[in-house]
């Protein structure tokens, strides 16, 4: 245990079904820092197989690291506002959809929901994102939750500058540091990294 020890965080999953395999490591790490993860999934994520590997798999695999059961409907999130039942939530892998979403305000998801109802209670909102277009379509959606209060950021880089100009995903060992920076009340800096060595 160390200096996320006893801060309730909700694990917030969606889509980016090729960076389940660093969410994996991220989420057991967190668990060692002391921190008490509240598992939550968006439809895609908890229901959809694909090439990186069947849903039931990863979901098992998150449940058995935060030794909880996944949240994978809005009714089960509702009560995270009224309950205050979350310090932090961490979205972890966070979709250009979901980006978008929460930048207009819509909440259809559980991972929406989750959030929306999270950040009613003034606490902070990471977002960890992974998408080929937050220098693209979703950039104004990027800036915009750039500035929106309560919502702060695992720093990212592009991953790809080269064959895939507008793709940008977190650096997800810093995903502990921005959750601390963040029930703090900042944004751990830089948010936006350089290439990676």
């Amino acid at each position: 245990m160390d200096d996320l020890a006893r801060l309730r965080i909700g694990l917030a999953l969606t889509g980016s079904h090729c960076t389940f395999d660093d969410i994996i490591p991220l989420a057991q790490d967190l668990v060692r820092r002391g921190a008490d993860l509240l598992p939550i999934a968006s439809t895609e994520a908890f229901n959809t197989d694909t090439r990186f590997g069947p849903a039931d798999r990863w979901c098992r695999e998150i449940e058995k690291i935060c030794g909880k059961k996944i949240l994978p409907s809005i009714v089960d999130v509702e009560p995270i506002g009224p309950d205050k039942l979350l310090d932090a939530i961490l979205i972890a892998p966070c979709t250009g959809n979901t980006m978008a979403k929460l930048a207009h305000g819509i909440t259809d998801t559980p991972v929406t929901m989750a959030t929306k109802a999270h950040l009613r209670n003034q606490r902070p909102a990471v977002l960890g994102i992974s998408t080929n277009d937050a220098l693209g379509l979703n950039a104004p959606n990027l800036g915009t939750l750039l500035a929106a209060r309560g919502m702060y950021f695992v720093p990212f880089r592009q991953d790809d500058p080269a064959g895939k100009p507008t793709s940008c995903i977190a650096e997800w060992d810093m995903a502990g540091g921005a959750l601390r920076a963040a029930v703090q009340g900042e944004q751990l800096q830089p948010v936006l990294l350089g290439p990676q060595e």
